[in-house]
């Protein structure tokens, strides 16, 4: 993009009508490939709607404020309503010689509506109406986000209910820890995108500030009305220092990081899956359709959507790095460096859209084993801290209990079996080292050693109990607008 302020006349224009807007300071053309180097039609045209959004916006503005003539408007709609057809039925004809989205749509309604069309840029510059393009469009691609997100919670949250009461080895240092639920597992994951929906909706009030009128950097001496254009296109207030406003893209690198950490979660949940699908584990399966298989071995079926979503995690890291060191050594206002600010962007955009389409449909393909799931917990004595805590509810100090199920584990270890497989006379000698321990113990210890005993026991609100769970889920349905389900 590059500084240019249009007055309403026309009669300081070219003669050659495929000549630059910006030609008539100029003493030779630009060389071909400096044109193929510096133009961003091959990109930027996806903003083509929004830029006719933007374009229609200014111009009733200044036909409203006189301006511009009533025919002027007149005109101006009726040509932007051809070109907005032709874009739609693939028949705009895009020239690299006119730059960008910009340039190619005034040259076209300049070709259609005459003086009319090189009016339409009193008062701006290629600088406010990018700007203003560029958080069109984004508006437009948080809005599709949130959405995908709501439907990816919704599936969430089907399986997460099915399987509140399926146990499930927790894991901490990837060694079986404590037992959980799946649904529980599967909430924690819910939780995470709340906070992403959250992250986006509190991004898109800062997009959804309008930088037109701001013009190239200082504003503009025609007496336009912002607010009116901010009304017309649907944004909450105005940008109000034209510099920041024109020069700005901490919207951009906003919307980047908050997809960086929803691919990061996304990224985590397709690690488990991948982890969990894999015969050595086999806790799930995933439905076919989400898998291919090998070139050379037949028996193969891989996780291939989640191996992708994880790598394609560092790719929009990349674009939010990109990003920051693109606006780190910008002095004020606008600098061409900014054209670049877009192809990562439209690249974020695509694929936090395209990975929240395929997962939500992947969640609802989960086939769970849950008797793996099951088997999992007697292989790493994950109701030990269960039976700490019933030697300090029979008053034992915490520290002396967590001692002796340390050395009852160890027992255990040379035994080569479950705590719960003890008798009870096996559990007070693995535990007679540590004073008071082996006394406390009683018949009723095995029920705590339980894995449904564990999980009954974590009955509090963010617990894993599977009556929390439902909770929990009953909770984010109300939340989501969905009712009780």
């Amino acid at each position: 993009m590059t500084d240019t302020t249009t007055p309403a006349a026309s009669a300081n224009a070219p003669a050659d009508a495929s000549a630059k807007a910006w030609s008539g300071r100029f003493s030779e053309p630009v060389s071909e490939l400096v044109k193929r180097y510096t133009a961003s039609v091959s990109f930027d045209q996806r903003m083509a709607a929004q830029d006719i959004r933007g374009s229609l916006a200014h111009a009733r503005m200044l036909a409203r404020q006189g301006i511009i003539g009533t025919q002027d408007l007149v005109d101006i709609e009726r040509g932007m309503a051809q070109i907005a057809g032709e874009i739609e039925r693939g028949e705009f004809a895009w020239s690299l010689d006119d730059e960008d989205v910009h340039l190619n749509i005034e040259k076209r309604l300049t070709a259609l509506v005459g003086d009319a069309g090189k009016r339409l840029h009193t008062g701006r510059s290629r600088n406010d109406q990018v700007a203003t393009d560029i958080r069109l469009w984004l508006r437009d691609a948080i809005d599709r986000i949130l959405g995908l997100i709501a439907e990816f919670q919704s599936r969430l949250l089907e399986v997460a209910e099915t399987h509140a009461g399926t146990p499930l080895p927790g894991f901490t240092h990837l060694q079986v820890a404590q037992p959980v639920t799946f649904g529980h597992h599967l909430m924690a994951y819910f939780e995470m995108s709340r906070r992403d929906a959250e992250r986006f909706a509190d991004c898109r009030k800062r997009v959804n500030r309008l930088p037109l009128g701001s013009a190239a950097l200082a504003g503009t001496s025609y007496p336009i009305d912002r607010e009116f254009v901010a009304s017309e296109l649907g944004f909450d207030e105005v940008c109000y220092n034209s510099l920041d406003a024109v020069s700005d893209r901490d919207f951009a690198i906003e919307f980047c990081a908050a997809s960086a950490l929803l691919m990061t979660h996304l990224s985590r949940l397709s690690e488990e899956l991948i982890l969990w699908m894999s015969p050595r584990v086999g806790f799930i399966d995933l439905a076919d359709r989400f898998c291919t298989g090998s070139s050379i071995m037949p028996q193969k079926k891989n996780p291939d959507v989640p191996e992708l979503v994880r790598g394609k995690t560092g790719r929009v890291n990349g674009s939010l790095v990109a990003l920051l060191t693109l606006m780190k050594g910008q002095p004020l206002a606008y600098n061409k460096d900014n054209q670049e600010d877009k192809e990562p962007l439209f690249d974020t955009a695509d694929t936090v859209i395209d990975t929240l389409r395929i997962y939500a449909d992947m969640i609802g393909g989960i086939r769970v084993k849950a008797e793996a799931m099951r088997g999992a917990l007697s292989q790493g004595y994950a109701t030990a801290t269960d039976l700490a805590d019933y030697l300090v509810k029979k008053g034992l100090p915490f520290r002396d209990a967590h001692e002796a199920v340390a050395l009852a584990v160890r027992a255990a270890e040379v035994k080569g079996c479950d705590l719960p497989q003890f008798t009870l006379d096996e559990l007070r000698i693995a535990m007679a080292h540590v004073p008071g321990a082996a006394e406390r113990l009683g018949e009723d210890v095995f029920g705590v050693l339980t894995v449904e005993g564990s999980l009954a026991s974590r009955k509090h609100i963010g617990g894993t109990a599977p009556e929390q769970v439902r909770a929990a889920v009953a909770r984010a349905r109300i939340g989501l607008g969905l009712g009780q389900g």
